[in-house]
């Protein structure tokens, strides 16, 4: 009976290591499998805040590279445009001319602008030749000497590219007699050219302006020439002076000068702005003289395209230099523009260096020019044949 009881109980020593397993079971069962509700929400949580600023920053930089890609298509638009309305604004600009003289031309369809190079009418060089409502005795003598008239001054443009037309403006009455007398002579030699000009004697400066405008709209010439109506011009050593020159872009050609300020009031020439030139008894900037000078294309279009801003002087002559002295320009002192009146020019003339412009200092031009001008050419002149036999 006994030995039967042993075998049915169990060892106290067993019973000590099954409890210490059980508690370290139960240690690790809660550890690893047991963890808290609300720390796991913590991890979970963390990890999404995580992910969604992994996606946020990769979201951040996409946005910075599209903004930036947008800036710079933004900026290059912007050239683009910019670059187009320059080029705009410059085509306007030499529209400008043609757009002044539209109310002087019959309206026809699909008729090109004045100002287009493609249909003005190509020459050499046009001559413009200052005179005045009372000047018609001075045109004639013009006429009957140096400038060929009717047929022979077509011919001189078709075959020679050499234009010669008398420049003058309006009267300050609206069609006054006056115009009326011009027209009519106009009419009867086909030689004047109108421009959108007030005569006057204190606007000459305008009235030069008005000329390149006008010339430069009409013609599309290497040069620009003007002259007074009391000055002899021998045309074919003109055109043969300036052909030398033909290759140059920005070229002003005369009897370059530099006189004195005339700053007394109620003198002949008398300069308002004298101020500006310094003090009293300086002298001007180097200028061609105003009874003759020539400018090159390029820079009768400058002075085209930007009368309104350019600044008038009492003198003509001291306008066209003050336009250009700022410029690339290349100044060319030729004195035989300049030559004095028999016995100087016709000296010269047996010398076989003829003239290319004769007239006298003390009057500004030929002294009775209307007398005197027939002794000239006929002296000085150098003859018929040389104007028809240049090379341009």
């Amino acid at each position: 009976m006994k030995n039967r009881n042993n075998r049915g109980r169990v060892s106290p020593k067993w019973i000590v290591v099954f409890s210490i397993f059980s508690f370290g079971l139960g240690v690790l069962f809660t550890t690893r499998i047991w963890v808290p509700m609300e720390h796991e929400d913590q991890i979970i949580s963390k990890r999404r805040r995580q992910q969604e600023f992994e996606s946020v920053s990769d979201d951040c930089e996409t946005k910075k590279e599209k903004d930036k890609e947008d800036l710079m298509k933004g900026y290059i638009e912007a050239h683009d445009a910019i670059r187009s309305l320059d080029h705009s604004i410059t085509k306007l600009r030499k529209e400008l001319p043609s757009a002044r003289n539209i109310g002087k031309v019959e309206k026809v369809e699909n008729m090109p602008a004045l100002g287009d190079a493609r249909f003005r009418k190509k020459a050499f060089m046009v001559i413009g030749i200052n005179t005045a409502f009372s000047s018609r005795k001075r045109r004639d003598s013009v006429r009957e000497t140096w400038m060929p008239r009717g047929d022979k001054l077509l011919q001189l443009e078709q075959e020679k590219g050499i234009v010669v037309r008398f420049m003058i403006g309006h009267s300050a009455t609206s069609n006054s007699i006056l115009d009326r007398a011009i027209d009519l002579e106009d009419a009867q030699h086909k030689d004047i050219l109108r421009l959108e000009h007030v005569e006057g004697y204190h606007e000459l400066s305008a009235k030069t302006k008005a000329f390149f405008s006008t010339a430069v709209t009409e013609w599309d010439a290497d040069f620009y020439i003007k002259v007074d109506d009391d000055v002899h011009v021998n045309l074919g050593m003109l055109a043969a002076t300036l052909a030398r020159h033909r290759s140059k872009s920005m070229v002003y050609i005369g009897c370059m000068k530099s006189g004195p300020v005339l700053y007394q009031k109620n003198v002949k020439y008398h300069e308002p702005e004298f101020w500006k030139f310094g003090e009293e008894g300086n002298k001007y900037f180097r200028h061609a003289t105003g009874q003759i000078y020539a400018i090159s294309k390029d820079l009768a279009t400058y002075i085209s395209l930007n009368q309104p801003i350019l600044h008038k002087y009492a003198n003509e002559d001291v306008s066209l230099g003050a336009w250009l002295i700022g410029l690339e320009v290349e100044h060319i002192d030729d004195r035989n523009m300049c030559c004095g009146t028999p016995p100087d020019c016709e000296q010269k003339a047996q010398a076989g260096n003829v003239c290319v412009a004769s007239f006298d200092w003390k009057c500004s031009g030929i002294c009775r020019s209307v007398e005197r001008i027939k002794d000239v050419h006929s002296k000085c002149g150098e003859g018929t044949a040389a104007l028809w036999s240049v090379l341009l």
